[in-house]
C-alpha cells in the first residue's frame, strides 16, 4: 500500500517540549488523522476504518496499556504501534504490533509502518490469520510480522495455496527447490524450522504448521481464527 493510500490514526497527546509524529508522516504521504486521549481514538474507530494506530505513549506519559487493550476490544486485528519512554518499559504484553521506545528516527518508526500495512489488492494472499505480501516478503500473523527470504515466501506460498491438506514430503521440497532431486530433504525441515519461528507463539508446539509423521506437512487453519 502506498502511503497516500494509507491511512493512520495518531494518538497523541500535547507536551510542548516534544516533537510530533504527525508532521513527520504527513510529510512522507499518509493520510493522518490525530486525536488527543484514548477515548476520542474509540469514538474515531466507530465512524472510520484507519489501516493503523500510532500510539504515542509517551507524549500522555500513561503506558498506553488500557488504551490498547480497549482498542483491541473494538478492532482485533487493527496493527498498534506503542510509543514509549525509557523509563516505562513493557512488563507484559500490551497487544501492540510493535512497540519503539524513544528516542529513535522516522526512518525506524517508517519501517516498522510499512510491513503492517495491508498490501495492494491482488498481491495478497490471505488464509486465515496468515497474509503473505510476496512481492516484499512480508508475513503477518495477528501481532507477529517478519520479513522471510524467498526461499521461505515460496514455502509458505506452497502450504497456504493448500490449508489443511497434508503435503508429501518430496512434493513440497520439489515444489519449492524446483528440482526433481529428493535424495535428501532435510533441508526441508530446516526451512520449515525457520517459518515456524517467523510465525508461532510457541513454534516447538506449533499452531498453524504441523508434521504428520512419515508423510510431510500441513497448513492448520481453525474455523475460529
Amino acid at each position: 500500500m502506498t502511503p497516500e493510500n494509507a491511512k493512520i490514526l495518531l494518538i497523541e497527546g500535547k507536551r510542548a517540549e516534544r516533537p510530533s509524529f504527525f508532521a513527520g508522516l504527513t510529510q512522507k504521504g499518509f493520510n493522518v488523522t490525530r486525536v488527543a486521549s484514548g477515548k476520542m481514538a474509540l469514538a474515531h474507530l466507530e465512524k472510520h476504518h484507519p489501516h493503523l494506530v500510532l500510539l504515542d505513549a509517551a507524549s500522555m506519559r500513561t503506558s498506553g496499556r488500557r488504551i490498547c487493550k480497549a482498542i483491541r476490544q473494538t478492532d482485533d486485528v487493527l496493527p498498534i504501534i506503542l510509543v514509549l519512554e525509557k523509563n516505562n518499559l513493557p512488563l507484559d504484553d500490551f497487544e501492540a504490533n510493535a512497540v519503539l521506545v524513544e528516542p529513535f528516527t522516522i526512518q525506524k518508526l517508517l519501517n516498522r509502518i510499512r510491513p503492517l500495512l495491508p498490501a495492494d489488492e491482488g498481491k495478497l494472499l490471505v488464509v486465515g490469520p496468515l497474509r503473505l505480501e510476496e512481492e516484499n516478503r512480508w508475513v503477518r500473523c495477528y501481532n507477529r510480522h517478519a520479513q522471510l527470504t524467498p526461499r521461505l515466501v515460496n514455502l509458505l506460498k506452497a502450504l497456504m495455496e493448500r490449508p489443511g491438506e497434508v503435503i508429501d514430503r518430496t512434493e513440497l521440497f520439489q515444489a519449492v527447490w524446483e528440482t526433481e532431486y529428493t535424495g535428501d530433504t532435510r533441508t526441508l525441515d530446516v526451512h520449515i524450522s525457520w517459518l515456524r519461528q517467523a510465525l508461532e507463539e510457541d513454534p516447538r508446539h506449533p499452531r498453524y504448521i504441523k508434521t504428520v509423521r512419515g508423510v510431510g506437512y500441513r497448513l492448520d487453519i481453525n474455523s475460529k481464527d
